[in-house]
């Protein structure tokens, strides 16, 4: 049967198949467009980089750094044409013999292959998809031909070592030699260049990482392709036996998006495509995207998690942290999970958790707004009933303290709940809901104007307080979080260019007086023990909210602010015994945290001073009312606390009576 097919094709092309033939090539050559290889070889994976220039990672499905022929290595450049091609630069773009050879294998029942030279090959690969097929090869041949016509040997060369496959997921010589032998391109040995020479035929064939099978073929053609370099008089016949077989990376499972930088590089993909870039500009368009992310204080911020982590913590623990620089809005550092492969959620900008006493600077705020000083004196016994509405609502202090009658600034040096509540309904609910807003509390956050919003009913992201903590730090001035600054084009042209514009939503009156009192939370108060050491002035907010679902510290320097949690994936489960600690509070893992985070990020920053209170409503004590409060003598059975409904995407849910720390 296969001797009847080859005699019945030889009377077609003999006949008048042949006219056939090449009326149909012809018709092919004239209609088959190739694009721009130029475009192709350019189009590249968008690479991120830090604030300093330095590569995060990359966004794209081929990861490929295009170099000049003059930088690949002569050595390399002759491998592979021993192993692919060896007279390339005298030979056509197509081989008769070899598309023979291959046509008679096809008419036999074989494989569409073989006959390919390394022109050939980089039409496939550029410009072509892997289909075997009589029509894509006719295209494959086409484009081939008409490469030839318009480029020189030399261009078509680097092209082809520019975007030829060597497995791995690496794509090109450059990105290759990274993967296989962790340097440069320009810094391979002969027996490197060999290696890469001869894996580039079938990577899932030659690649030693996979079989003991692939790790014998591969130095089999390692021995085919020195031998091929001595034959075409490049290489002396002695020097052969003294190279030796190099030692080749183990292949790495994990992908490009592994461990905490892939939520860094996901996250920066969203912010790209509501800025107008297309995944298909991020996938081929050779972008670069320079963040707002400080290379060190990034760092710091793994540093700080993985160090400060509870030991033995349960795998459903979760810890989201988010610094930005006041007035600004830029993100400099972001940890959203410790792996993105294995949690696609990011914890400091998609999952939320109860806040919890972080919010009660937005009370205090209010309050200042309105003239109520830091000096007002306030009742802090506990527990206490208070009408919401006509419905009770009973709020206890943490551990059921009793403080009598303390200032605010002192209540809130040791965040005692039943001032603040009754501070809130003073100030009004509304109020405390409007301050939020403008801090940078966004919409999305549901926030219901009742006495618990003070105590953190609602459920923000990590990046939500740290926006409005930033707002603080910046003595009023709020900034929209971002983090990409810059993007350039393949060209180097700049394609977009951040703008950041700041926005006075508070006095700086105003500001001076809520940053003294949070000062004292970390000179004196519930944040002292987590914040020792830090070395430079500082204030912040724990937050720890009802059965310990969640806890908090946010906080800021002159120049700094960040926003740390700790949640579990049910909020139902609490944070109680982890880390050996009875009781898990946003004073004592959060902060360690955060001051970890912030001795790092800020190492060598010169050491700057908050501006002084200002005495908003004067120094006097003045005796504050309480309104709508009764003193309760037996612990409440149950908190009428109105919840907050999650959304589909939330890692902490909220539980009805936030009223701790």
């Amino acid at each position: 049967m296969p001797r009847k097919l080859l005699i019945r094709a030889a009377i077609f092309l003999g006949g008048g198949g042949f006219v056939i033939a090449t009326l149909a090539f012809a018709l092919a050559y004239f209609t088959v467009s190739i694009p721009s290889p130029k475009d192709y070889v350019n189009s590249q994976a968008t690479v991120i980089q830090y604030s300093n220039g330095n590569e995060i990672g990359r966004i794209g499905s081929q990861n490929r750094t295009i170099v000049p022929l003059a930088k690949i290595p002569l050595n390399l450049r002759r491998a592979v044409l021993a192993a692919e091609n060896r007279n390339f630069y005298s030979d056509r773009a197509v081989s008769p013999t070899g598309i023979l050879r291959a046509v008679f294998n096809n008419l036999r029942g074989g494989s569409l292959q073989g006959g390919s030279t390394i022109t050939q090959q980089y039409a496939k690969t550029a410009f072509l998809t892997s289909e075997r097929s009589i029509q894509r090869k006719v295209k494959e041949l086409v484009i081939a031909i008409k490469l030839e016509n318009q480029l020189s040997k030399d261009q078509i060369f680097e092209n082809y070592l520019n975007t030829i496959y060597f497995g791995r997921g690496s794509y090109g010589v450059q990105t290759a030699s990274l993967q296989y032998f962790n340097r440069n391109v320009d810094q391979l040995t002969l027996g490197q260049c060999a290696v890469l020479a001869s894996i580039l035929r079938s990577p899932g064939y030659y690649d030693p990482s996979y079989s003991k099978a692939n790790d014998d073929r591969l130095h089999a053609r390692f021995k085919y392709v020195l031998n091929g370099m001595v034959s075409a008089g490049w290489l002396k016949a002695d020097v052969v036996p003294k190279v030796k077989f190099p030692v080749i990376r183990s292949r790495v499972a994990s992908g490009s998006l592994a461990g905490p930088k892939g939520h860094i590089i996901a996250a920066v993909q969203k912010e790209l495509n509501a800025l107008g870039f297309s995944d298909q500009q991020l996938l081929v368009g050779g972008l670069a995207v320079r963040t707002t992310l400080e290379e060190v204080a990034q760092q710091a911020a793994v540093d700080a998690v993985d160090k400060q982590t509870p030991p033995k913590a349960p795998d459903n623990l979760h810890i989201g942290l988010l610094a930005i620089r006041p007035g600004t809005g830029e993100v400099i550092a972001m940890y959203g999970g410790k792996d993105y492969v294995v949690r696609q959620l990011n914890d400091a900008t998609q999952s939320i958790a109860l806040a919890g006493s972080t919010f009660k600077p937005f009370a205090i705020l209010a309050a200042l707004e309105q003239g109520i000083p830091l000096t007002s004196m306030w009742d802090g016994d506990s527990p206490k009933e208070f009408d919401d509405l006509g419905r009770p609502y009973f709020v206890s202090n943490y551990g059921n303290e009793q403080w009598g009658q303390i200032s605010l600034l002192k209540a809130t040096a040791h965040s005692v709940n039943t001032i603040y509540v009754p501070l809130g309904i003073k100030v009004g609910p509304d109020k405390v809901v409007d301050v939020a807003r403008r801090s940078g509390i966004p919409s999305s956050v549901e926030m219901v104007a009742t006495p618990s919003v003070v105590l953190g009913a609602a459920s923000p992201h990590v990046i939500d307080v740290a926006s409005a903590y930033a707002t603080f730090a910046a003595q009023g001035v709020y900034a929209k979080p971002y983090m990409v600054s810059q993007v350039l084009g393949a060209n180097k042209g700049v394609l977009y260019q951040a703008n950041p514009q700041g926005q006075e939503v508070f006095t700086k009156d105003v500001m001076a007086d809520l940053t003294y009192a949070l000062q004292q939370v970390v000179k004196d108060g519930t944040g002292t023990y987590g914040t020792s050491g830090l070395g430079r002035p500082a204030a912040g907010k724990t937050g720890t909210s009802e059965q310990n679902a969640s806890a908090w510290f946010s906080g800021y320097t002159p120049q700094l602010a960040a926003s740390v949690a700790l949640f579990r994936d049910d909020a139902t489960q609490s944070l109680n015994g982890i880390g050996g600690l009875n009781s898990v509070t946003g004073g004592t893992f959060p902060a360690k945290i955060w001051t970890a985070f912030m001795k790092g990020a800020l190492k060598g920053e010169p050491i700057l001073q908050f501006p002084k209170p200002t005495n908003i409503g004067g120094t006097d004590p003045i005796i504050m009312t309480t309104p709508g409060s009764n003193p309760v003598t037996s612990p409440p059975t149950a908190s009428p606390t109105p919840s907050v409904t999650p959304s589909k995407k939330t890692s902490a849910s909220p539980t009805p009576t936030p009223k701790k720390r």
